[in-house]
């Protein structure tokens, strides 16, 4: 994959990534995170891609210009937790506290990382809780949970029994982080997505729809908080 600049105004940054199975040119922005890539096949030039990416421009910027805009996580910034609203301020203690309606962070520490390091730790408790009673449900075990920031998943479940969650789940509600953690359990049974791998889910959980929903409707704002220093 190599990436480029269109020089139209403002400037957007465009990845070709080639593939041996496309057969035309095809382009995707990421409603997550903003990326554009256009997948071209072997044989089309990197001038004639580009050709057709600058074509396409005012498609791609009204693409851009519907995701939600970035939000960098300090004191006044209200954050998700669990699905209520929790604003950040800044405290004397050491460590982060979450109250009913505030998260305090330490005010000598970088607000970003900490909070995140908060998160992760709060949404590997979450997770881990409800991964284990799904298991038991199921009767099935995991090998072990890894957290990472993903962008194209929220959840997976390898043949080995090891489940990967995204820590951003926390910033969901609580049904909708228990629904992921049902849907890769069920993994465990049923290595696909067939019929039967939602009747399992549905055993595990019950009713998904509503949480499904939820994260294709909402999940895009929960990549909108950044967390640098």
């Amino acid at each position: 994959m190599t990436q480029h600049h269109l020089p139209e105004d403002p400037s957007i940054t465009l990845t070709l990534r080639r593939s041996g199975r496309a057969r035309r040119m095809s382009l995707r922005v990421s409603h997550l995170d903003g990326r554009v890539t256009l997948t071209l096949p072997g044989h089309v030039s990197d001038r004639e891609a580009l050709a057709f990416a600058s074509s396409k421009a005012e498609w791609i910027r009204g693409h851009l210009a519907k995701r939600r805009s970035e939000i960098t996580v300090a004191p006044g910034v209200a954050l998700p937790i669990d699905g209520q609203r929790r604003t950040v301020v800044s405290g004397p203690g050491r460590r982060p506290v979450l109250t009913g309606d505030q998260l305090v962070l330490p005010a000598h520490r970088a607000f970003g990382p900490v909070a995140q390091a908060f998160l992760r730790d709060l949404a590997r408790d979450r997770l881990t809780a409800a991964s284990d009673h799904y298991a038991r449900r199921l009767g099935r075990t995991f090998s072990r949970i890894t957290l990472r920031d993903t962008r194209s998943r929220w959840g997976s479940c390898s043949s080995k029994g090891a489940l990967m969650f995204s820590w951003r789940l926390i910033l969901s509600p609580p049904d909708v982080l228990r629904y992921v953690a049902a849907h890769e359990v069920a993994h465990l049974a049923e290595m696909n997505h067939s019929p039967a791998f939602w009747a399992v889910v549905t055993r595990l959980y019950g009713p998904w729809e509503v949480q499904r929903r939820w994260l294709h409707d909402n999940g895009s704002a929960l990549h909108a908080y950044r967390f640098d220093p």
